[in-house]
Order: structure tokens, then sequence, then C-alpha cells
């Protein structure tokens, strides 16, 4: 990942050549870029402290479930700001006009996957597990169905170049 400052200078490079609407979406993706990396910062700090705490001076076992949970669950919480503020790279350097439905629905699938491990099963309610049962198969199809149209979109002119090129006999 291209430093915040980096980003900066690409923006600045790129200006003159841009709306004023993209001008306005570079510098909010921008800020947001930097809120989110003060987010991620303060969320390392976090799972380092939380880290020291629990497998150092509380000598917690790393495998107990409550421990597994408290200290991934605030892990991927910081792989999923590391991902979103990855994605506003992208905008902030033009290399994208919009976010990526694709991204946003791994994103959410990251999230999901994150509230699965931090869940204390035993004080779930059946009609949450139902509900994040159906969260879970709505993105996955999702994220099938895009994926596939993707593919077939990358395909199609592989096939279309073949179609016109002479075949040997």
């Amino acid at each position: 990942m291209k430093p915040f400052f980096t980003r900066w200078f690409v923006v600045v490079d790129k200006w003159p050549g841009l709306t004023i609407y993209q001008r306005f979406e570079s510098l909010i993706a921008l800020v947001l870029s930097f809120a989110i990396s003060l987010i991620i910062l303060m969320g390392l700090w976090q799972v380092l402290r939380e880290v020291f705490e629990k497998l150092v001076l509380q000598s917690s076992n790393p495998l107990d479930p409550k421990t597994f949970q408290i200290l991934f669950g605030d892990i991927l919480t910081v792989l999923i700001a590391l991902e979103f503020n990855h994605t506003l790279h992208y905008v902030v350097t033009r290399e994208q006009s919009v976010i990526q439905t694709k991204i946003v629905l791994l994103i959410s699938i990251l999230a999901l996957a994150r509230k699965l491990i931090i869940m204390d099963l035993k004080e779930t309610q059946p009609n949450q597990l139902l509900g994040l049962a159906a969260i879970t198969l709505a993105l996955g199809i999702t994220y099938w169905l895009l994926r596939e149209r993707v593919d077939r979109l990358a395909t199609l002119p592989q096939k279309q170049s073949a179609n016109l090129t002479p075949t040997e006999p």
C-alpha cells in the first residue's frame, strides 16, 4: 500500500485534468483515507496491547475460545480497515472512479467472518444464526454471480478474436 503522502502527490499531479466532481471525490477519498489510517494505527495499538496483556501479563492460553475470539476479532477489525483503506487508494489515485462492488462484497464477507468468530454461540439466539446464515448465503451468491460475470467478460474478447482468426485444417 502506498503511503498517504504518495497518494497526495498523485492527486496533485492529476489535479489539472480532473473535473470539479473528480476533484471533490478525490479530496473526500483522501480525507477518508487519512481518517481510516488513524483508525488502523489505533486498532493496531489495541491489538498489540491486547496480545501483550492477554498472553504475557495474564498468561492466557491463546487457544482458549474467549481469548481467541478477542484477539482475532481485533485483528480482523484492523484487516477490514486496511482493506477498506486500500480500496480508497484506487479512488484517490484515480485508478478507479468509484469503489468496486466486488471489493465491497469481499469486505462484507470479511466482516461477517469476524462476526462469526467473535460470536458466543451459547448466548446467540437461533434467529440470529439464521439471519447470519442468510446474509452469508446472499453475499456468497452475489459474489459468485459478479465473479462469473467478470470471468465471462474477460474471456469474451478472446473468443471474439479466436472467431476472427483463420483456423488451420
